[in-house]
């Protein structure tokens, strides 16, 4: 009978604890975040991008939206092949569901073909930035995305020889 009585008040104190771990888990926090970027091999000398700042946003309509303390400036593309990334920024985020990322550009985007440079132009990322859709969970305490920009799906050459950016951007 004390066995029995021993086992049950057992079970409740497990099954309270792990509501508890649960509960805490899920309730406040932050997470530390760390976006990286990285490259697809292209054929070109440089794939100049003028990141100003990542934006991350925690919920579903368009007033979540957190800065993350951005290394700005411009990236050549090409530099970060082959397992070579780069931080881009970080910061502390409330802890739960990663819903959207921005990338706010500037002006300064060009690509670089046989020793030629051309002005790069990033039909509306000036004025709304790149954005990526996602619905990615964050650990508790830190976490970090790797995101690949793709130049080589990203840069189209149109008729009259000018060079647009339509930005594929993937999540690994």
């Amino acid at each position: 009978m004390i066995v029995r009585r021993n086992i049950s008040v057992l079970a409740v104190v497990i099954a309270a604890v792990t509501i508890i771990a649960c509960h805490k888990e899920n309730s406040g926090g932050t997470t530390n975040l760390k976006v990286h970027l990285t490259d697809n091999p292209f054929n070109a000398t440089a794939v100049n991008v003028d990141i100003q700042e990542v934006r991350v946003n925690m919920r579903d309509d368009s007033s979540g939206w957190t800065s993350l303390a951005t290394v700005s400036g411009v990236y050549n593309l090409l530099d970060f092949q082959n397992g070579v990334d780069t931080v881009l920024a970080q910061g502390n985020i409330p802890t739960g569901t990663l819903k959207e990322i921005r990338f706010v550009l500037g002006s300064n985007n060009s690509i670089e073909i046989a020793g030629v440079t051309y002005p790069l132009t990033i039909p509306s990322g000036s004025e709304s930035g790149l954005k990526i859709k996602l619905n990615k969970r964050l650990n508790a305490s830190f976490d970090s995305l790797l995101i690949d920009f793709d130049a080589a799906l990203s840069i189209m050459q149109t008729g009259a020889g000018d060079y647009k950016l339509k930005p594929v951007l993937k999540i690994k």
